[in-house]
């Protein structure tokens, strides 16, 4: 049966342009974000407590919000309530930027699924901080860890990459419980590159050689696109430098689940993702004992489990978020 959020507001939500809806919703939590009694009636989604400890962290329960769907960081109180047991914002770059051009998000309903290609539209690490800050000040801090995910900037060179991520890095850690290193959206050129393992290296043996490096927990977020070949050499990467978790996995290129007629240029996230996520969160765990952050794919309780029985530790919600609603957390958790 549909719950509230299916019958009443996805309707609405779903009436308004994707990027119009997205934005819409930010702005409602982040408002709420700020009052007390707002808060206190997100909490009636909260699901139960199971609490589990990762890589020196404790987390309320094993799902988490994926980075995307708070970019600016500016809801952190209103995920924490509505029961996400940590929250992972961003992707931030070292420079403010507009993203890619409108229109840039697309629902395919019948696939729950979405094609983004924003391209790390947001306001920049020197910004975000600041915001991170007053929230800090002004004692609305969420009680759960915080995962800040930092990227490069569209305008920086491959070869200068290393360079932007010291600078968001340097900003941001202190507002962190873990950072997470996006070396794998599809929606900025030659971002994937960085998934080369000589690329990898270099820019986690600077990120280790800041002096909280160390500890700080350092996040490297993979492509469902890899094969088996390349998955091999960045794992041993992250081995050698200590790498506290993967987030598997990123948006995919792959559209062939995709009626051409729909189709559109971007990475493909939600259910079309779960099997090829999945099968990479199996390779890892047989190949590694880094620990697993699933993401892709998870719109129900079933395929959360499914994504605990390949191996991983936590999970994160992205479009399944957009297309069940908050109700989703306490299912999966009813569940496990």
């Amino acid at each position: 049966m549909k719950n509230l959020y299916e019958r009443l507001v996805r309707p609405l939500l779903f009436s308004l342009d994707a990027e119009a809806a997205h934005h819409f919703t930010i702005a409602l939590l982040g408002s709420a974000s700020h009052f007390g009694l707002a808060l206190r009636v997100l909490r009636c989604f909260r699901p139960s407590s199971k609490p589990k400890t990762l890589f020196g962290l404790n987390f309320p329960n094993p799902i988490g919000l994926a980075a995307g769907l708070d970019k600016n960081g500016v809801a952190l109180p209103a995920w924490a309530a509505l029961g996400f047991g940590f929250i992972e914002i961003g992707t931030v770059t070292a420079k403010a930027q507009p993203g890619n051009p409108k229109p840039r998000i697309f629902r395919l309903p019948a696939q729950q699924a979405l094609i983004n290609r924003l391209g790390f539209n947001n306001d920049g690490a020197d910004a975000i901080a600041d915001r991170l800050r007053r929230l800090r000040n002004d004692e609305r801090w969420p009680a759960v860890p915080v995962g800040i995910n930092i990227g490069k900037s569209r305008a920086t060179s491959l070869e200068q990459a290393k360079d932007d991520y010291l600078y968001s890095f340097r900003l941001l850690q202190d507002f962190a419980d873990y950072v997470t290193l996006n070396v794998s959206s599809p929606n900025t050129p030659g971002l994937r590159e960085l998934q080369e393992p000589q690329r990898l290296s270099e820019l986690l043996r600077a990120i280790g050689n800041e002096p909280a490096a160390t500890q700080k927990p350092v996040v490297v977020k993979i492509s469902p696109d890899l094969s088996p070949a390349e998955l091999q050499p960045i794992l041993t990467v992250c081995e050698d430098n200590g790498v506290s978790a993967i987030i598997a996995t990123n948006t995919t290129l792959d559209h062939s689940s995709v009626p051409p007629q729909l189709d559109q240029a971007g990475g493909l996230s939600g259910a079309p993702l779960k099997e090829k996520s999945t099968a990479l969160v199996r390779e890892i765990a047989a190949r590694s004992r880094i620990p697993i952050i699933a993401s892709g794919g998870i719109c129900n309780a079933a395929s959360a489990r499914e994504k605990f029985q390949a191996g991983a530790q936590l999970i994160q919600l992205y479009t399944g978020f957009v297309y069940r609603g908050p109700g989703l957390l306490r299912k999966i958790m009813e569940k496990l």
